[in-house]
């Protein structure tokens, strides 16, 4: 089995060592060997998963060959710490949930480093950057576009021929109407109904979603 660690030691962190678990009682694929997280100290322990092995600066000189899964839930966070990782013996698996649908795999494509947790649906014709976080229970229509380092809390509903840029929030339960271009730097609050095409860089909240100022 090939190694595997984590980046980022927190809630997200724990689930996706679950996930990784999980995944391992399916079909045996990874030795999980644990956590990386530059706020949180070397040794210690991680719930029952393992222990905390250093921040960037050592994942930056492991050693040896390793799979990382970065597991942040700030997209720009996300998107700084993807950046700063420069060791050539490291690979961004894709990290899927045993139960991930994707209805068309013949046009489905995704890049590196992505995560997708249970009970997640594509349709047809998508295409998926890399470094993105799918979170539980998000669905996706036909013709769906999705850049990098994106985040999807669960819930999220992405209607069909939705573009999406870079280092955007999708809150719980929220809504994208179909055939809008979202670009980058956006956050969509928890249940709100996006039906324009937002402003980079704005908070969106409401039914409908409007920018909030503050």
């Amino acid at each position: 089995m090939k190694e595997i660690a984590i980046y980022g030691a927190g809630g997200l962190g724990r689930e996706v060592a679950a996930m990784i678990d999980n995944i391992n009682h399916k079909t045996p694929t990874w030795k999980f060997i644990g956590f990386f997280d530059d706020c949180v100290k070397a040794g210690t322990a991680v719930s029952h998963f393992g222990p905390v092995l250093g921040g960037q600066d050592t994942l930056n000189s492991w050693p040896s060959p390793l799979s990382i899964v970065v597991c942040i839930g700030n997209p720009r966070t996300l998107q700084k710490i993807v950046d700063g990782i420069d060791n050539d013996k490291l690979d961004f698996p894709n990290l899927l949930s045993p139960d991930f649908v994707v209805e068309d795999s013949e046009t489905f494509v995704m890049g590196k480093g992505n995560i997708v947790k249970s009970n997640c649906r594509f349709t047809c014709n998508a295409t998926v950057g890399d470094f993105n976080i799918i979170n539980g229970s998000v669905g996706f229509g036909h013709n769906v576009t999705i850049g990098n380092c994106n985040v999807f809390m669960p819930g999220t509903r992405i209607s069909g021929e939705t573009e999406i840029g870079n280092r955007n929030l999708f809150g719980s339960m929220s809504f994208v109407k179909q055939c809008l271009r979202i670009g980058n730097d956006i956050t969509l609050s928890p249940l709100s109904p996006l039906l324009t095409r937002p402003k980079d860089g704005h908070t969106y909240m409401g039914n409908p979603a409007k920018i909030l100022k503050f």
